[in-house]
């Protein structure tokens, strides 16, 4: 199958485009190409270190996140922002798989850390928020495979959560569908819980995963009365998904399928000492 990133990459990079381009998104150009400078820089320098193969599409997918996302008055907060989003895939791992999304983690450490950074709430307006649904929702389809569950399951947990309240407090449904209206809460649903390097290895530690992310993030923004709820809800229950995969124990997830070698041919006698191949049918891939 084609790597998943490889859309995502697609799908981000025309949103930033038509953002600075006709949205008036408040990033530059420069900072833009910092962004996506530093976290290549990163990746490569951390792969030779590590002694790994550089491969830059996930760094990408990282700054191309946070030039969507994350927002401060000093330049140096936004390169540290960059280097910890990649530099914490190499450095925070437990069983050999990081534990933070990389871009969720680096504004989670920035918000805890400086007051100088805040997360862009992304008003994009309905008709940018509804081209940018079908975009990722595209995406799903696109690359079923890249563990989407983890999605659908947050979305119906945040859902029944957030309507759930109003209902409970006699709130016309407006209120709970505004609220959904986001920008942001896209990229987190379809770009940071989704991330299958960084989710539970199993189905049912993924939908369990996403049903605690959601609890958190309606607890936090509901609650807690803090903003930016499922940024910090995916933080810190990042910190479960070890526990998850040591009781529910699955398979890894890999970006690339490796494909399956081609069975040998060999030839056996036929009628009057011609040769004819032996061909063993593949056993299906279904």
């Amino acid at each position: 199958m084609k790597d998943p990133r490889l859309y995502q990459i697609a799908a981000l990079s025309l949103l930033l485009l038509y953002g600075i381009t006709h949205l008036g998104f408040d990033i530059t150009p420069a900072r833009v190409a910092l962004l996506i400078g530093t976290a290549l820089a990163t990746q490569w320098l951390a792969s030779r270190f590590a002694h790994l193969r550089f491969d830059p599409k996930s760094a990408l997918i990282s700054a191309l996140s946070l030039c969507l996302l994350l927002r401060s008055n000093s330049i140096w907060v936004l390169v540290a922002g960059a280097v910890i989003a990649v530099g914490s895939k190499f450095v925070i791992r437990i069983r050999g798989k990081h534990v933070f999304n990389p871009t969720d983690g680096a504004i989670a450490a920035l918000l805890l850390l400086t007051r100088d950074v805040w997360v862009s709430p992304g008003q994009w307006g309905n008709v940018t928020f509804f081209a940018f649904l079908i975009t990722c929702l595209g995406g799903l389809v696109v690359n079923r495979a890249a563990r989407s569950d983890v999605t659908y399951a947050f979305i119906l947990f945040y859902c029944a959560l957030m309507f759930g309240r109003s209902l409970y407090l006699g709130e016309p449904m407006t209120i709970p569908m505004h609220r959904l209206e986001n920008g942001t809460l896209l990229l987190f649903t379809f770009f940071m819980i989704s991330d299958p390097k960084t989710t539970p290895d199993t189905r049912a530690g993924r939908i369990l995963f996403a049903g605690i992310v959601a609890f958190g993030a309606w607890y936090i923004q509901f609650r807690l009365f803090r903003t930016n709820g499922p940024i910090w809800s995916l933080a810190i229950c990042s910190l479960f998904v070890p526990v998850i995969d040591l009781i529910l124990r699955g398979s890894r997830y890999a970006w690339t399928q490796p494909r399956q070698p081609r069975r040998p041919v060999t030839t056996q006698p036929f009628r009057g000492g011609i040769q004819c191949p032996d061909v063993t049918p593949s056993p299906s891939l279904s």
